[in-house]
């Protein structure tokens, strides 16, 4: 199990949201933390700690008036740690290689490669020849339905036909170097992790997948690595001290190495 740090931008800011608050309009979210420094000062810290594979997220849409602000920090912290930290949202592929330029190791795609509520594999074609498939994540965020887990786009407010299954992650897996799966449901709340996702995930694992959401003490790390059977690298956001919560960023980076 790998640490995948995280830092997440919205409004111009480093934050920690409630996932399933995210509205474009307006560019509301429910804020359980917003940080006094910028994003160059986490990726700063995340390269002193020797972490690699973090990720960052642009929270606004393009269309937003806070995209501009928000876009020029994540470039930032991607001048700060050049090749150590992945980026994701409003990823396409006429824009890709620009973040790539700028150090990204990889970009990270959801809502680009679904049309109509499924997957465009024309789409995700086009897009692994612009990038190579060596630098691109897929996002499957994705929140509990009656009969399992679908993926859900546009910063987390669309829902797609897409059900994560192994089939789905065998088909996609052959198209990008790594998976990021957000569980929306719990992103941001620190309540627990989605024990029937993070078992799914596990039984998978054919290429590097990392979990996101809910985690909230050591003793869900200690359930996802059994219940991921010790395949899945983890993100956490709220529950760290950080950002306001009460997991230690040493011991945390220490207990996954």
């Amino acid at each position: 199990m790998e640490f995948r740090p995280c830092i997440d931008i919205h409004n111009g800011k480093v934050k920690q949201i409630v996932g399933s608050s995210l509205a474009d309009e307006g560019d509301r979210a429910v804020e359980n933390f917003v940080a006094g420094a910028d994003a160059a000062y986490y990726a700063h810290l995340y390269k002193e700690a020797g972490l690699r594979g973090g990720h960052i997220i642009l929270l606004n849409s393009r269309d937003s008036a806070y995209y501009e602000a928000t876009k020029a920090q994540a470039l930032q912290a991607l001048a700060e740690y050049p090749g150590g930290l992945q980026i994701g949202g409003g990823i396409d592929a006429a824009n890709a290689k620009q973040f790539l330029d700028a150090g990204a190791s990889h970009v990270i795609v959801t809502s680009y490669v679904f049309r109509d509520g499924k997957i465009d594999y024309e789409r995700l074609a086009t897009l692994r020849k612009n990038v190579g498939k060596e630098h691109l994540v897929l996002d499957l965020s994705c929140a509990k339905r009656a009969d399992g887990y679908y993926i859900v786009t546009d910063r987390w407010q669309k829902d797609t036909r897409e059900r994560v299954t192994t089939e789905l992650l065998e088909r996609l897996g052959s198209e990008c170097d790594e998976f990021l799966v957000h569980a929306v449901d719990v992103e941001g709340k620190a309540n627990g992790i989605e024990r029937e996702l993070a078992s799914l995930l596990g039984s998978w694992g054919r290429i590097p997948v990392t979990y996101a959401g809910g985690v909230r003490d050591f003793d869900d790390l200690a359930l996802l690595r059994e219940l991921g059977c010790d395949r899945l690298n983890v993100t956490i956001g709220s529950a760290l001290d950080l950002f306001g919560g009460s997991m230690p960023f040493e011991k945390v980076t220490e207990y996954c190495r």
